[in-house]
C-alpha cells in the first residue's frame, strides 16, 4: 500500500500546502466577513461543488435519520464550530500562530482517546509524547510571560477548536464506518450540514463587514472550494496510495507552510518560541503516534 514515494509525494505536498495556506485564506476572509461568515462561506463553497459532482457521478447519498444525525454530530466537532473559532482567533493572532496551534490536533486526539473514548491504555510512549507536546504548546504560548502578546480569548478559541477536532476524529472513526458512505459523499454532506448549522447565526448578523477586494474573494474561494472541499478527496487518494500513516503525517507539514506563507505574504512576525514550540509539538505528536519507534529502536539497539 505504501508504494513508491514518487507516486504519492506530489499529493502529499499538495494536501499539506493547501491546508497550510488555509490560515492565510482565513485571514483574507476576515477582512470582509464576520468569523461566522468566514465559516459559513468556506463550508458552502467546499460542500456544494462536491455534492454537485457526487450527483453527476450518481454516487449514493446517505439515507435515514441516523446517518444524518451522526454526520451532524461530526460536523459540529470537525467543521461548523471550529471554522468559526479559527476565524475569530485570527482576528487577534497571526495566521502563523493559528497554524502552529492547529498542529496540536494529534495531541488533542490522543488525549481524547485516552480520557473520553478509552480505546487504549496509556503506554509510556504515549505519555511521553503527550508530555513533549504539551511542553511545546507552553513554549508556543511563551507561558513564562503569562501569554506573552497573545490575546487570551483567541488562545482559548484555538484550544477549543483543536479540542473539538480531538473529539471529532475518534468519534467519526468509531461511528461513521458503519454507514459505509463514499468518502466524497461523506465530506460533501458533512460540510453542508455544518454550513446549514451556521446559516442562522450568519444571517442574524452583517453579511459583509467591508467591500472585498479581488484578492480577498479569491482567498475565500480557495479556502472553500479547494481547502475545505477537494483537498479531502486528494487526502483520501493519498491514504489509498501511501497508507494512513503517511497520509496522517501531513499535519506536520501544514504548520510549516502556514508559518512560511504568513511571514512571506502577510509579513507576519514569527518569534523564536513559536518556531521552537511548533517543532516540539510536532515531535511530541510523532512520539505519541509511534512514528519514531523505528528510530528509537535502532538507537536503543546500538546501546
Amino acid at each position: 500500500m505504501s508504494g513508491k514515494s514518487g507516486s504519492w509525494l506530489g499529493l502529499y505536498l499538495l494536501v499539506g500546502s493547501v491546508w497550510g495556506c488555509s490560515f492565510l485564506f482565513i485571514a483574507l476572509g476576515n477582512q470582509f466577513l464576520t468569523p461566522v461568515g468566514v465559516g459559513f462561506w468556506r463550508l458552502a463553497l467546499g460542500g456544494l461543488p462536491l455534492l454537485i459532482l457526487s450527483l453527476l457521478q450518481r454516487r449514493k447519498l446517505p439515507t435515514g435519520l441516523r446517518a444524518y444525525g451522526l454526520l451532524f454530530v461530526v460536523s459540529i466537532f470537525m467543521n461548523s464550530v471550529p471554522s468559526a473559532l479559527f476565524a475569530y482567533a485570527e482576528q487577534h493572532v497571526t495566521s502563523s500562530f493559528a497554524g502552529i496551534m492547529n498542529a496540536t490536533t494529534p495531541i488533542a486526539t490522543v488525549l481524547m482517546i485516552l480520557s473520553v473514548f478509552r480505546e487504549e491504555k496509556p503506554s509510556r510512549k504515549v505519555l511521553a509524547g503527550l508530555g513533549v507536546g504539551l511542553l511545546g504548546v507552553l513554549t508556543v504560548l511563551s507561558v513564562w510571560n503569562g501569554l506573552g502578546d497573545n490575546n487570551p480569548a483567541a488562545v482559548l478559541a484555538l484550544i477549543g477548536a483543536v479540542t473539538l477536532y480531538g473529539i471529532g476524529g475518534p468519534f467519526a472513526r468509531r461511528y461513521l464506518p458503519s454507514l459505509k458512505l463514499d468518502p466524497q459523499v461523506q465530506v460533501a454532506i458533512q460540510v453542508l450540514v455544518a454550513c446549514l448549522t451556521l446559516a442562522p447565526f450568519y444571517l442574524a448578523g452583517p453579511l459583509v463587514t467591508a467591500t472585498p477586494t479581488i484578492t480577498e474573494l479569491g482567498g475565500m474561494l480557495l479556502l472553500g472550494v479547494v481547502g475545505t472541499g477537494f483537498t479531502y478527496i486528494w487526502y483520501y487518494q493519498l491514504m489509498a496510495v501511501a497508507g494512513s500513516a503517511i497520509a496522517n503525517s501531513v499535519t506536520y507539514l501544514s504548520p510549516v507552510v502556514a508559518v512560511l506563507v504568513g511571514s512571506l505574504l502577510l509579513h507576519e512576525s514569527v518569534t523564536w518560541n513559536q518556531i521552537l514550540g511548533g517543532a516540539i509539538v510536532i515531535l511530541g505528536a510523532a512520539i505519541s503516534q509511534g512514528r519514531l519507534d523505528g528510530l528509537l529502536a535502532r538507537i536503543s539497539g546500538r546501546k
